[in-house]
């Protein structure tokens, strides 16, 4: 188990020791409802306030207009579902991009049997949106655009102030999935065009099945749940108080020690990049995404000739965790649409790896790792 080396944090991360501490007693003691009255929902509920305060101020929001939900994919769907059945009356076009994750993808094909009508804008060949074709798709009945801040597979950046901008100027909602940015770059939205936000807990050593939406004043979206009135009725049910508590503490964490973090992970992508061209030489290693404009936490290479899933599997086999692209289609063989959308080279798409790494991702990992590549990238070309 100690030999094993995980470099795939944009899927999931640890969660660290402390967050599951502040967790356990919302778990055993502290079990109250927090809908409830009484004592024990009202401790349960001072619990669930706390942790909405920590978050909210993380990213610059009032904590009422921060809305818990079951992950990135429930905030994602909430946002353009409800966005879409809100403002119907208004327009039924809506704008997004050829590589958000499916969460945002599949949600807009459903709209699009419903009787919407979707653009989805091509991507330059390091994954960025060009700003100037969002304001040549808008139209007067477009009502909603969703972009990604950072691309969960070749981590770029989008020009998300840019792009608010224009969407501020023709009164459109802007939704931003910004599942991977959570943490790893500065998000005050208190500032920010952005109307509606995704957030999701277990990419920064939160626990899995807790996220958040945030929804700017005045944007009025429908919800998909019915029932109670939790979460001023837009997503009603029990709340999942010990995971709020998790996600609270691991934002608090997380804004500790994000400077020294993010020093950290740009080191590590910095010698991983320079260590395989070093050892396999430039030519067999392409690193795919915007050389600057992106996240530091996230490296997708490609070493063609060498496919994708021969090197995954040979990677696993001597204790590596990578990635092909998305943990949710990982399962899939088949070429990334992310890399489609760049319009990458066959040879460049079909041999693309994923790293992701985390506060707990170190040199010494990576120099190993390095060096498991060589032994591998050695071992399949001779048979050629």
């Amino acid at each position: 188990m100690n030999n094993r080396i995980y470099l795939d944090h944009a899927a999931t991360t640890p969660v660290r020791p402390e967050v599951v501490e502040a967790m356990l007693p919302y778990m055993t003691g502290l079990f109250g409802n927090a809908s409830s009255t009484h004592w024990a929902g009202r401790e349960a509920k001072a619990a669930l306030t706390a942790a909405r305060d920590v978050i909210a101020g993380f990213i610059g929001c009032s904590p009422a207009q921060l809305m818990f939900t079951s992950g990135g994919t429930e905030s994602d769907n909430t946002a353009i579902f409800g966005a879409a059945e809100a403002n119907a009356h208004r327009g039924k076009h809506i704008i997004t991009s050829q590589i958000e994750h499916h969460a945002v993808l599949h949600a807009c094909e459903r709209l699009e049997k419903l009787g919407f009508e979707v653009t989805y804008l091509p991507v330059d060949a390091f994954g960025q949106v060009r700003a100037a074709d969002v304001e040549a798709a808008l139209r007067p009945d477009t009502i909603l655009i969703s972009i990604m801040y950072g691309n969960n597979e070749v981590g770029t950046l989008q020009p998300i102030r840019e792009i608010g901008g224009l969407a501020r100027e023709r009164g459109v909602l802007f939704h931003v999935d910004a599942v991977q940015a959570l943490g790893h770059v500065p998000i005050d939205l208190a500032e920010l065009p952005v109307d509606l936000m995704s957030f999701s807990a277990h990419k920064l050593n939160g626990p899995k099945g807790i996220g958040a939406l945030y929804i700017a004043k005045q944007t009025h979206i429908a919800p998909l749940i019915y029932g109670g009135q939790q979460e001023r009725k837009r997503r009603p049910g029990t709340e999942n108080v010990p995971a709020i508590v998790g996600f609270g503490k691991a934002v608090e964490l997380f804004a500790r020690e994000r400077y020294e973090l993010q020093q950290n992970l740009e080191t590590i992508r910095h010698e991983m990049v320079s260590g395989l061209i070093s050892r396999l030489g430039e030519a067999a290693v392409v690193v795919n995404g915007h050389p600057t404009e992106r996240l530091a936490h996230i490296l997708n290479v490609s070493f063609p000739g060498i496919a994708t899933e021969t090197m995954l599997m040979n990677l696993d086999l001597e204790g590596v965790a990578a990635a092909s692209g998305s943990a949710c289609t990982s399962g899939s063989l088949e070429v990334s649409h992310v890399l489609q959308a760049m319009k990458l080279p066959r040879e460049v798409t079909a041999s693309a790896i994923r790293f992701s790494f985390g506060r707990d991702t170190n040199l010494e990992q990576i120099v190993k790792t390095v060096t498991i590549i060589e032994t591998i990238c050695a071992r399949l070309r001779s048979r050629v």
